[in-house]
């Protein structure tokens, strides 16, 4: 299947799967399953997937002495990323309001499921940071998908292999035919993927109905209108700095940004996302360890989603916090959203114990959770898409990004495009004046 027949299919389902559940909700609330078995294909790729990438890119391009300083950058640039996020909900909370207004009885809400995750007790301390970065058994971190797990123990075995030389080089071959086999395993499950697109959102529409819409559609508007203010003035800002096109990056991950918005998963994309950034030019070593990684400390659709949630319960329960608050608030979700990718529903965890322990009404969360799975599609796209552009950062802060490699994947994908002129990477730093192309 063309990538072109595969974006069309993908469309297709998604407006099939609105239009079916909003005319047959009762249908439609029972197509849950074939979301389910979609993402489990998935989840069956990326450990492996990562894994062999990982390998094949430290160790099979030998480039052992830049993996601490590519870590350190990538850590630098995910913090800057994430503390803008945090700013910009916070400001768009304050000036947007989106709780003021909102008239519903807090009395009311069903609080089952909320107090659930308000027992939920998650450890962010540094030293149960540290000690979850290293996996008791690589086949218990396969298993259950941990991917920085995953990642510590592809460094070190890279590294190992490296020190051992030619002795294991058929190690490396073999983890080289790994990577091609999963590969093209990925590109087998995503003929599933229209099925699972269906299933999630005709499921959504179903249970939640049409109506859900209008009746939190302030709510809905203003963060996706958030999300789309960060992109701007974040992402789109960074592609000029580092003179990337930003577009072109749309471009190339179209397809897994539109899994990761319809089937609200950021899984269901990773592996096709990884694909897309290194015929886009990154580095194979770079978009497996960046990636990976950024999927737990570069959340930049679900920290913002944080503090606007945080504010807008506080807007509900009549709340004035002051600006010291605030920004307290904001600190500790610098922390607090960093390290738990694998809690379900994590967005909501942490939203929960943040307005515990800022004494605020956890009430507000059960309000959320009717259109939780339609502000997470916005939120894990943003993801998706903060993570790829993370990649071409620190491939540029490397002046390893392959400009040539680029033009012509960006060529490949729209042969009715005028050819735009080749770029050396060699010095791009230093002449200012070389354009990388106009997408």
């Amino acid at each position: 299947m063309k990538n072109s027949r595969l974006t069309t299919f993908i469309f297709s389902a998604l407006f099939a799967g609105i239009l079916f559940g909003w005319l047959a909700p009762e249908w439609a609330s029972k197509m849950q399953p074939l979301a389910d078995v979609f993402l489990k294909m998935i989840k069956m790729i990326i450990a492996p997937l990562i894994f062999a990438t990982l390998v094949v890119g430290i160790a099979g391009h030998g480039d052992v002495k830049n993996l601490g300083k590519i870590g350190l950058k990538t850590i630098i640039y995910f913090e800057i990323a994430t503390t803008l996020a945090l700013v910009i909900g916070l400001v768009m909370a304050n000036v947007l309001k989106p709780g003021a207004g909102f008239n519903i009885d807090l009395s009311t809400i069903a609080m089952e499921a909320v107090n659930e995750m308000q027992a939920v007790k998650v450890d962010h301390s540094f030293s149960h940071m540290l000690l979850d970065l290293v996996p008791t058994s690589i086949f218990k971190a396969l298993a259950e998908g941990s991917l920085l797990q995953i990642v510590v123990f592809a460094i070190f075995f890279s590294l190992a292999i490296c020190a051992v030389g030619q002795k294991a080089r058929p190690v490396l071959d073999f983890m080289q035919s790994t990577c091609d086999i999963m590969f093209k395993f990925t590109e087998y499950v995503m003929y599933f993927a229209p099925m699972g697109i269906f299933g999630a959102i005709s499921a959504t529409i179903g249970k939640n109905g049409i109506g859900i819409l209008v009746n939190y559609a302030k709510l809905i508007g203003v963060t996706y209108l958030s999300l789309a203010v960060f992109v701007i003035i974040t992402l789109v800002i960074v592609c000029k700095i580092i003179r990337i096109p930003f577009r072109g990056i749309l471009r190339a991950i179209k397809e897994p940004a539109l899994l990761a918005f319809s089937t609200a998963s950021s899984e269901a994309a990773l592996p096709k996302a990884m694909d897309a950034m290194e015929k886009f030019g990154v580095p194979k070593n770079i978009v497996s360890f960046v990636m990976p990684t950024g999927y737990t400390f570069n959340l930049d659709g679900s920290t913002l989603y944080l503090t606007l949630t945080t504010l807008f319960c506080a807007q509900v329960a009549g709340i004035d916090l002051s600006f010291n608050q605030q920004i307290l608030i904001m600190l500790t979700l610098m922390l607090t959203s960093k390290g738990v990718a694998g809690v379900p529903r994590v967005a909501l965890v942490v939203l929960t114990g943040t307005l515990h322990t800022f004494g605020l009404p956890v009430e507000g969360v059960a309000i959320l959770l009717g259109i939780d799975q339609i502000l997470d599609m916005g939120r894990t796209t943003v993801n998706l898409v903060g993570n790829c552009v993370a990649t071409t950062v620190v491939a540029r802060w490397e002046d390893e990004f392959d400009y040539e490699r680029m033009n012509g994947f960006l060529d490949s994908t729209d042969s009715k495009k005028k050819k735009p002129s080749l770029v050396s990477t060699k010095n791009i730093l230093a002449d200012k004046t070389a354009p990388p192309g106009n997408y």
